[in-house]
């Protein structure tokens, strides 16, 4: 099988995380007979140095060639005095819009070495697995008409929110589908009450439900969403929700796993085809320091193994070998508990990476 990805390194820390999830798409090419062709290109901040674009004409050709995009994270306080529409946000968006990545999978998994890191006390957050379903490619963040411009004397900013039932049915489906092969519970998150494209997206979710009698759905606002994920997070399965409150949302349940450094993603078109990333922003202010988290990055390979190549068995694999260097006690500065430090090894980005392989390979060869 063979397999060409495209990776996008980004900014900031990006390039570091990127690194060591490379090598082991690398090990993973040696050893489990996928040929992972890889090419590289440039996206946000170091596209604008380099092109004055967050999104180079030749970035978005070959992505649109590539099976996979492997993601690591773009901005950075030095594009922040850019205009809106040239900051690296932008390219980041326009990979989403043109490849038609509509669908974020989010999972927030808990891995029991990490109990003592979530924010939530080890008896609230045991046994967390929350796959939260965003819709990426609609909603206020792409809605338009958009600006901000004087009215009557005074400078004013204004968004569209924006779904259409077409695509809120598109999403339902991708949420009923995951839950279905889950716990067979899904919740859909709104604002129902005060926003009429959310009254909209709730209609046409209660209608999707009838293709899919064997889902428990439920509705909850999203303020609501936000205290019972803080209150009892393990009463979510899946969550599926609009573009804004879904990446609120997704970052506060980060926390509860013990990191923004733990949390991969996936973002999906139609067939499948995806870019992968981890949750966590371009951090500039660790960058180059070898103490990035790497294994958001790592967990994003190994949910491209499983969407877009259907390669579960690989993709577990690297799941496993994640949790057990957490079992061997290795953390990154952003999962090192304050209390009882010396109980653990602190490693850098390369070595856990490189701890992340050995276990892989105990496992594969």
């Amino acid at each position: 099988m063979e397999a060409r990805i495209l990776v996008l390194e980004g900014d900031g820390i990006g390039p570091e995380v990127v690194s060591q999830a490379v090598r082991v798409l690398e090990f993973l090419s040696a050893t489990s007979g996928i040929d992972f062709k890889i090419d590289y290109a440039l996206v946000g901040g170091s596209a604008i140095d380099a092109t004055a674009s967050p999104l180079p004409e030749e970035t978005l050709k070959a992505a649109c060639g590539a099976d996979a995009i492997l993601l690591g994270a773009v901005g950075g306080d030095k594009w922040d005095s850019l205009p809106t529409e040239k900051r690296p946000e932008r390219g980041l968006l326009g990979l989403r819009s043109e490849l038609g990545l509509f669908a974020n999978l989010r999972p927030a998994v808990l891995y029991s070495a990490l109990a003592s890191a979530s924010s939530l006390k080890p008896s609230r957050v045991e046994g967390l697995d929350i796959l939260i379903v965003r819709e990426l490619t609609g909603g206020i963040y792409f809605g338009e008409p958009r600006g901000i411009k004087e009215i009557d004397g005074c400078r004013t900013g204004f968004n569209t929110y924006i779904y259409n039932e077409l695509e809120i049915d598109r999403i339902a489906r991708v949420a009923f589908e995951a839950a279905r092969k889950r716990n067979k519970h899904l919740c859909s998150v709104d604002k129902a009450n005060v926003l009429e494209v959310t009254a909209l997206w709730r209609e046409v979710v209660t209608q999707t439900a009838a293709d899919y009698p064997d889902v428990e759905l439920s509705h909850m606002y999203v303020d609501n969403a936000a205290m019972q994920l803080v209150r009892f997070p393990r009463q979510f399965d899946v969550i599926v929700t609009g573009n804004m409150f879904g990446d609120i949302l997704s970052d506060a349940a980060a926390m509860l796993t013990g990191s923004l450094g733990m949390l991969p993603s996936a973002s999906l078109d139609i067939s499948g085809k995806g870019m992968y990333e981890p949750v966590h922003g371009s951090a500039p202010d660790i960058a180059g320091q070898d103490v990035a988290n790497p294994l958001a990055t790592i967990l994003s390979v190994a949910m491209m193994l499983r969407y877009t190549f259907g390669e579960k068995k690989v993709a577990h694999a690297v799941e496993e070998a994640v949790e057990q260097v957490l079992a061997a006690g290795m953390r990154t500065q952003d999962i090192l508990p304050a209390e009882n430090s010396a109980s653990f090894q602190r490693v850098g980005t390369r070595a856990m990476g490189s701890a992340v392989i050995q276990a892989l390979e105990k496992q594969i060869l």
